[in-house]
């Protein structure tokens, strides 16, 4: 009897711990990366008892935090932020795509993985794999390999990226148009550039969901490429809802009282998203992944943060 109690109540402890750590992640003390790095240890060992719950929560938590960062943001610094950003923006989609195609081809990967990796790398991650992977009738092997490896990268970037900042001395500026160029997926993005501060989250953010509207001229393209549907092409609102929050806080009296209390909900929110994530990080969805494609990942990965912080270095104050 004692060993049938043991073992109905492991679940109901795992239950607990979950949450236990959730609602540490939403105090003032856990930072991004270290929420990130508590849900990866939980993965590793107890796992995680809601993994379907919090796949759907982490989507609708990133959107919700990104639009409550919009309120901490004028519509002037957000035209600014994406001006300048916008060039390299770009450039480096295009030589990204073309970069990991042409790579592909080379390695011998699996055409559509690398059709994945490289928009994932290009674009904005997990949200460009999921959007252009109905376009290309990618199968779920191949959306699960590559959407494995942006994460496990994505990982990588939230502790990298502010120690090669402040090594090389980067402007808050300077910081937040390359993390938004560099780093794949947003909810990275902005724990990282929250970690290196302020005003680089703001230009981070603009930056970063301004890039993430490339997925829908480059989903048509690989539609027409591969003689598919357009009505397949995902676009993402909640950039409009995030532009929105901008003018909302910039235009309407009264709003600025309540926009630093939105904003710090919304660095709450992205806090408890990085935990959920690493919460899907298990060695066994990780092992998946392959030698092939994950060397494909990294280099055209290392090739767009190397040439973007340079360009970034020489021309963005």
């Amino acid at each position: 009897m004692k060993r049938v109690l043991k073992k109905n109540d492991q679940p109901v402890m795992q239950k607990i711990l979950f949450l236990v750590l959730c609602l540490v992640c939403l105090t003032s003390y856990i930072t991004p990366p270290i929420a990130l790095l508590l849900g990866i240890i939980l993965a590793q060992t107890t796992g995680n008892p809601f993994e379907k719950i919090t796949a759907k929560a982490v989507s609708w938590l990133l959107k919700l935090a990104v639009i409550g960062l919009g309120f901490g943001m004028s519509v002037s610094s957000a035209l600014q932020a994406g001006k300048d950003g916008f060039i390299l923006t770009v450039s480096s989609i295009v030589v990204t795509l073309t970069l990991g195609i042409l790579l592909g081809k080379l390695f011998k990967i699996d055409k559509k993985i690398a059709q994945l990796v490289s928009s994932g790398t290009a674009i904005c991650g997990g949200s460009a794999i999921a959007a252009i992977a109905p376009v290309i009738k990618a199968n779920s092997k191949q959306i699960s390999i590559s959407i494995g490896i942006v994460f496990l990268l994505n990982a990588l970037a939230l502790f990298i990226f502010p120690a090669i900042g402040h090594y090389f001395e980067l402007s808050q500026h300077q910081f937040g148009v390359w993390s938004a160029i560099a780093i794949h997926d947003t909810s990275s993005v902005v724990g990282a550039a929250n970690e290196y501060g302020s005003e680089a989250l703001q230009t981070a953010t603009t930056v970063k969901l301004a890039r993430a509207l490339w997925i829908l001229p480059v989903s048509v393209l690989f539609a027409v490429y591969k003689s598919g549907s357009v009505k397949k092409v995902k676009v993402p609102y909640f950039i409009g809802l995030f532009i929105l929050a901008i003018i909302v806080n910039t235009y309407i009296p009264g709003v600025q009282y309540a926009s630093p209390y939105i904003v710090s909900l919304a660095k709450i929110a992205l806090t408890v998203t990085l935990f959920l994530i690493g919460t899907n990080l298990t060695y066994s969805s990780l092992k998946k992944v392959g030698i092939k494609p994950l060397a494909l990942a990294v280099l055209i990965w290392v090739f767009i943060s190397i040439a973007s912080l340079v360009v970034i270095m020489k021309t963005v104050l």
